[in-house]
């Protein structure tokens, strides 16, 4: 499995800290920064993230902000991405049971980052139940061709 991890310096402490649990997991990562703790335009690196999905470069991906609202919106531009924020940890399994979701935020200043490392492994963890909810994920899929 390959996940790719991006934030901007908002969430970067975090980032880090994600990457060093995935790598621990045996999971490769793949980080599209930013490399160093500065400021920086979370748009890049949301959409950076949603790219590596997309283009099946990685098979998940994980972004991280102050808030996790911007940089998930970021990467939900990129089609292909069904990104969410893993704000509890229900959410954080029901967007890839529900929503096939790829990519799951999550803010810095939000969350304790115990939660977090939790989260991702639940999103991990989760696996897509289709029947119902693939119907309506096609509904989404079908809108992105338009």
């Amino acid at each position: 499995m390959k996940i790719a991890i991006g934030s901007d310096h908002g969430g970067f402490n975090y980032k880090e800290a994600i990457k060093k649990h995935l790598k621990e997991k045996n999971i490769e990562v793949i980080d599209v920064g930013p490399s160093e703790n500065g400021r920086v335009d979370y748009p890049s690196y949301g959409i950076a993230v949603g790219e590596a999905v997309s283009e099946n470069k990685a098979d998940l991906g994980v972004v991280i902000c102050t808030s996790g609202e911007g940089i998930t919106i970021a990467a939900n531009k990129v089609k292909g991405v069904r990104a969410g924020i893993g704000y509890n940890d229900d959410v954080s399994r029901l967007l890839k049971e529900h929503n096939d979701a790829n990519v799951i935020g999550f803010g810095e200043a939000q969350m304790e980052l115990k939660d977090v490392l939790r989260r991702v492994d639940i999103f991990i963890d989760a696996k897509f139940q289709g029947e119902r909810h693939e119907r309506r994920v096609n509904i989404i899929k079908d809108y992105e061709t338009k």
